[in-house]
């Protein structure tokens, strides 16, 4: 009996870390038309009584603002381009903000962490779900390239009641495409990022035109996202950790 339940978790296993590896791999190439948070918050929509809207137009990352990138590495991770999937310094300083007890929880989600999170996992913050979290950060940190976790992220995060990606965002924000967004409009999109669904960079309040004039000054040490194949250049960032 002990035999065949361990044959069973064996092959469970094995299928588990087959799967999800393949998973990883096949969206190295194809785009990321649907994610689980997209599905989620259909059904939401439904059971209070709304209608249904999804919008959301994949779009390559050369067809989507030089700005954004930097944006959103200004606000969300500004290490991105360093380090391998986990920022430990980001990490240590929320920790300890955390415990002295602050008035509001500091995060140090990067955004290798937030798009495996996107793409692969459910919303929560369960002990369970952050281990999936870190596997699926690894695993797409080993086998994708910093511009497709970039190009995927830009793609796949939610940026409005319903509204899921850049061109998205764009379109019914701003109305233009998202290779047309200023260096302003992607700071302001940056903006919404801790809660897209409270802030709106359709009609931003005080709160948000304060966290955009704070993303446009910080995108000066952030330097231009690298294209496919090549290494940043430091002397685009006004010092900061870029420079050297």
């Amino acid at each position: 009996m002990k035999t065949k339940v361990w044959k069973i978790v064996r092959w469970g296993v094995s299928l588990f870390f087959a799967s999800t590896i393949l998973a990883v791999v096949v969206l190295r190439f194809i785009p990321v038309y649907f994610t689980p948070l997209m599905f989620i918050r259909c059904f939401q929509q439904i059971a209070e009584g709304k209608s249904m809207t999804l919008h959301h137009h994949w779009v390559p990352i050369d067809e989507i603002s030089d700005h954004l990138p930097v944006a959103v590495m200004a606000s969300e991770d500004q290490r991105f381009l360093l380090h391998h999937g986990f920022d430990y310094d980001a990490i240590e300083k929320a920790a300890k903000r955390n415990i002295e007890g602050g008035k509001r929880k500091l995060g140090a989600s990067t955004i290798s962490q937030q798009t495996a999170k996107n793409v692969f996992l459910w919303p929560g913050r369960s002990w369970v779900r952050k281990g999936f979290e870190v596997y699926f950060t690894a695993l797409t940190e080993l086998l994708w390239s910093k511009q497709r976790i970039m190009e995927v992220y830009l793609n796949s995060i939610e940026m409005g009641d319903g509204i899921y990606g850049a061109d998205a965002v764009a379109e019914y924000h701003f109305g233009k495409k998202a290779e047309d967004l200023s260096r302003s409009d992607c700071a302001l999109i940056a903006a919404t990022l801790p809660n897209p669904r409270k802030f709106s960079s359709k009609s931003p309040g005080s709160y948000m035109r304060k966290r955009q004039r704070q993303i446009l000054s910080n995108m000066r040490f952030i330097p231009s996202f690298p294209k496919e194949g090549s290494d940043y250049n430091p002397s685009t960032a006004a010092g900061g950790v870029y420079s050297k």
